[in-house]
């Protein structure tokens, strides 16, 4: 197993994966599941690459990234990072998965413009201020703090802060059994929801979870019989213009052809042409 990153044993990595020998052109760099306890400096002489992956090493720190300036996604989860730092030239940076870590705190990442993803889950964030950084991060659309500790209800309202939000994972901290009726609460504050948790949230489910916020039971009860009575006349319409449009074509084929008669196949979503000489028989 490899313990020390070296020019040398990066180019054997890329040459054993059938990589560029010259290290600027790689785009993609498999450094996942080696060992190393660093980030040496050789891995600045990969300036083109795009995609990182250093996950199941024994990192503690971000370090020698500065030059990969085309960097879009950084997989550095199962490592031992109690810090995120070391990032301040990766403009371009598009995901950054810290899973797996020992992070007591998420920061320096509100100078990251276009940051859409981040992957926090598995580590030892506790307090309101340990996360409260993520009301600076403008641009994230996905959240992954699962498996804290996060107790403090406080989060939602750091969360609403972000007005990109559509996806967050808070499962599996303390502060989910905290909250009243949790996921209604939580799809009602954060309206621009796409997935929470486990599954994802759909417009009849926010409709219910808002009537529930503003009538209780009864109004979700009445906005479940609006639900239904809406999708029931979605299909009558879906219906009749099946119908019409059978209709319709029946009528043009009989006009075209008088001696024929014709018959709608459902199964092979055909018309059948017969003669009525054949109809009669």
């Amino acid at each position: 197993m490899t313990v020390e990153m070296t020019p040398e044993s990066l180019k054997k990595i890329c040459k054993d994966l059938k990589q560029y020998n010259t290290a600027e052109l790689n785009d993609k760099l498999y450094l996942h599941f080696k060992g190393w306890k660093c980030i040496s400096p050789a891995i600045s002489a990969y300036t083109g690459v795009r995609a990182l992956w250093l996950e199941g090493n024994g990192l503690q720190k971000i370090e020698n990234l500065q030059d990969l300036k085309e960097l879009r996604c950084l997989f550095m989860q199962q490592n031992l990072l109690e810090e995120i730092e070391g990032l301040d030239t990766l403009s371009e940076l598009d995901t950054l998965n810290v899973a797996d870590n020992q992070l007591r705190k998420i920061s320096n990442l509100a100078h990251l413009p276009v940051l859409k993803t981040l992957q926090a889950a598995n580590n030892r964030l506790t307090d309101l201020s340990d996360v409260e950084h993520l009301a600076q991060c403008k641009s994230l659309s996905v959240v992954d703090l699962s498996n804290n500790k996060l107790e403090d209800e406080g989060i939602i309202a750091i969360l609403e802060q972000m007005p990109e939000l559509r996806v967050v994972q808070l499962q599996g901290n303390p502060v989910v059994r905290k909250i009243s009726q949790y996921r209604k609460n939580v799809i009602c504050r954060l309206r621009g929801l796409t997935y929470l948790d486990d599954r994802p949230v759909f417009e009849d489910e926010r409709r219910l979870a808002q009537a529930w916020q503003s009538g209780g039971r009864e109004g979700e009860k009445a906005e479940r019989e609006a639900i239904r009575l809406e999708k029931d006349a979605k299909e009558e319409a879906n219906r009749k213009a099946f119908q019409d449009m059978i209709d319709a074509s029946r009528a043009r084929r009989a006009a075209e052809d008088p001696e024929s008669v014709f018959c709608f196949c459902p199964f092979q979503e055909h018309f059948i042409v017969h003669t009525r000489l054949q109809v009669c028989r």
